[in-house]
């Protein structure tokens, strides 16, 4: 099985937590992937998913100028994200739990 199947359903939580951590934009956002060990993680696949954030609500954006360039739109977790996060971390956990009982 590939990494990238068992990755779609936990890739929002993942990118929920870095930004719960700081606000970012997106190309800074899949580099903290990267750093992470989501090295097959790309653009085409983040960005998608900070557009599904946000009209969830679960983050905002603002839009700010860069030295190097255009505009940058960077993510803010909003109170609703936080929750999420707290949710999806104690479902990784019980998850986690479960997978370790049935590999040892």
């Amino acid at each position: 099985m590939k990494k990238t199947q068992l990755l779609k359903g936990v890739l929002e939580g993942c990118v929920l937590l870095i930004i719960k951590e700081k606000e970012v934009y997106g190309y800074e956002l899949v580099q903290q992937l990267e750093k992470s060990g989501f090295e097959d993680i790309v653009g085409g696949t983040v960005y998608p998913i900070l557009q599904k954030l946000e009209k969830n609500q679960l983050t905002t954006s603002v839009k700010k100028p860069s030295s190097d360039g255009p505009d940058r739109k960077y993510y803010q977790i909003t109170e609703k994200g936080r929750d999420y996060c707290d949710d999806f971390v104690q479902s990784w956990k019980e998850l986690e739990s479960s997978v370790h009982h049935l590999i040892d």
